[in-house]
């Protein structure tokens, strides 16, 4: 790190520490204005912000490492704009009609209470076991690489950079709220974009083009059918990613993520209109096609040039067991590559995503405790003390996912085959309440509730049935250790799904049917002619041309890659 990078970081700062306090003087009323900004975002700031929360440190350190280390094979959760299409044209209107601040509270209008409480508890757990934790770990991890700093006043920087990065964060979405989550994306998107995008320039003039990582990565095969690290779809006796186990579970995580989770949907939530909100969306799906270009593939590029110096001790550092360590591949580009001046800014790039993807958390997790516990069970609270109640759960979540991490840290080479296998047992549950509950009038509040609650039953059987079989060496083959441990985690997802959809249209078929009143306007078939009319002007034939768009260039990207 040169003079010129700091300067450029200590920038970076200052016009951060800038928008905070312009935010922090716009007073905030209410719980509408500190959660969901007032309510009036436009297009611009829900798209970079959508994409911002969502590209974290699982992309900078995973992303780039599941390149290094499988090829093309995530790219799969990585070009799914077409999900954010379906938020956008399909479940906007509904939640926009609904008026709700969280997505456990559409679940209460939609079915019950109970419905309600299941999904606020599987969705706060899961923040901590897998965001918060996640995040800050990877953050730790790229400041010691890029740095280069192994440890500071007799302590190991990884809890250095890690502690110091969740404070400065929370202090801004403490006193904040979502306004500044959303005004600092706007920064850190261009910033965060433009520095991944001098890394892949500089890879690509490094190894010798395009077509030299394609004969490099494509001459490396990944499993005994012939697959190479540059096919996308894979034999379906892949023991990793099977194409159809890859495709089911990708789109059913995916739906469950773009579509039903606190952590994306608050995003449009606080979009001014419809209209807004789905053009929001628009523009995130086109900025969701980049990660693929700009950190999967400077992971194959960063293995590419270990291929090509291996005989000078490679490219990436190595791990204990003798392989180089992929999850080092971002960062390692970053030291090696970058001219003084470029490498600070990178560096405030990485700094962006990594505090917007946890500020985001930070405000969701906040915002969940307090609509759906607080303010449930004590409603008469006032507005500026329930902005003081989300202040103060932001801090204990920060406390829980920063005593996950040593738990984390131990499994910690495979960062994002942990978190999309948590998330793999999570979405199931959850994405087959909400579709069918917004596309079959018949799905009875019980039959919503023991959906979820079987989702989340089979999930932490799921989740236990690993940790014990990892640990135990000589356990027996049964039917029950198939099922929940060898079985591939793709087509546990899927077989998941289906059982759940069962159980929520099994239950509703023998409950009693929901009455016309409680489901109008959150189901297909029951909104009112003025709230077809009021989506119907929300859109015009450039939404339509520029989704055809998105739509083509997916299918391009699956044709080339096949």
């Amino acid at each position: 790190m040169g003079t010129l990078d700091w300067i450029v970081i200590a920038a970076f700062f200052l016009a951060l520490i800038g928008i905070i306090i312009w935010v922090v003087s716009q007073k905030q009323n209410d719980s509408a204005d500190y959660f969901l900004g007032g309510r009036d975002a436009t297009w611009i700031a829900i798209g970079a912000s959508i994409f911002a929360s969502n590209i974290g440190s699982e992309h900078l350190i995973g992303l780039a490492g599941a390149g290094a280390s499988s090829g093309m094979a995530m790219a799969h959760w990585e070009i799914q704009g077409w999900m954010i299409l379906i938020l956008g044209w399909v479940f906007v209107p509904f939640y926009t009609r609904s008026m709700v601040y969280t997505m456990p509270e559409f679940l209460e209008r939609r079915y019950n209470p109970q419905s309600r409480t299941i999904l606020s508890i599987i969705s706060l757990v899961s923040y901590v076991l897998t965001k918060v934790a996640v995040t800050v770990y990877a953050g730790g991890l790229v400041f010691q690489q890029v740095f280069g700093i192994k440890e500071l006043w007799g302590i190991d920087f990884f809890w250095i950079a890690a502690i110091g990065l969740v404070l400065l964060t929370a202090l801004y979405t403490i006193f904040g709220g979502m306004k500044s989550v959303l005004y600092t994306s706007v920064l850190q998107t261009p910033i965060l974009l433009l520095g991944s995008l001098v890394i892949l320039v500089l890879g690509f003039k490094e190894l010798g083009g395009w077509d030299e990582m394609i004969q490099i990565c494509g001459a490396v095969t990944v499993n005994d059918y012939g697959d190479s690290m540059t096919n996308l779809i894979r034999s379906n006796a892949d023991p990793n990613f099977p194409w159809l186990g890859a495709l089911i579970g990708s789109s059913i995580i995916g739906f469950w993520y773009w579509c039903t989770d606190q952590f994306i949907v608050q995003r449009v939530l606080s979009g001014k209109n419809e209209k807004e909100a789905r053009r929001g969306t628009i523009f995130g799906a086109y900025l969701k096609l980049l990660p693929v270009f700009l950190f999967l593939i400077p992971g194959m590029i960063a293995f590419a040039l270990h291929q090509k110096y291996i005989g000078d001790g490679g490219f990436l550092p190595m791990l204990a067991n003798g392989n180089p360590n992929a999850d080092a591949a971002f960062p390692t580009l970053v030291a090696k590559l970058l001219p003084a001046g470029m490498k600070g800014l990178v560096v405030c790039g990485i700094l962006a995503a990594l505090m917007s993807s946890l500020a985001s958390l930070f405000n969701s997790s906040a915002m969940l405790f307090t609509i759906d516990f607080y303010k449930r069970f004590k409603p008469q609270t006032s507005e500026k003390k329930l902005v003081l109640i989300g202040q103060m759960a932001t801090v204990v979540i920060v406390i829980l996912g920063i005593l996950w991490i040593p738990i984390m840290r131990s499994v910690g080479d495979v960062l994002y085959t942990y978190l999309q296998d948590v998330q793999s047992v999570l979405a199931p549950g959850i994405a087959a309440a909400f579709l069918l509950g917004i596309c079959w009038k018949r799905t009875s509040s019980q039959g919503g509730m023991w959906g979820l609650l079987s989702g989340m039953i089979i999930g932490l059987t799921r989740l236990g049935a690993k940790v014990y079989y990892s640990n135990v060496t000589d356990a027996s083959d049964n039917i029950f250790k198939y099922l929940f441990y060898d079985m591939n985690w793709l087509f546990f997802c899927g077989w998941m799904f289906l059982f759940c959809m069962i159980v929520v249209i099994l239950v509703s078929l023998s409950t009693e049917a929901p009455s016309a009143e409680k489901i109008q306007g959150l189901v297909f078939g029951t909104s009112t002619p003025e709230q077809k009319a009021a989506t119907r002007a929300s859109w015009d034939h450039w939404d339509i041309i520029h989704s055809v768009i998105i739509l083509g260039i997916t299918a391009a990207f699956y044709w080339y890659f096949w």
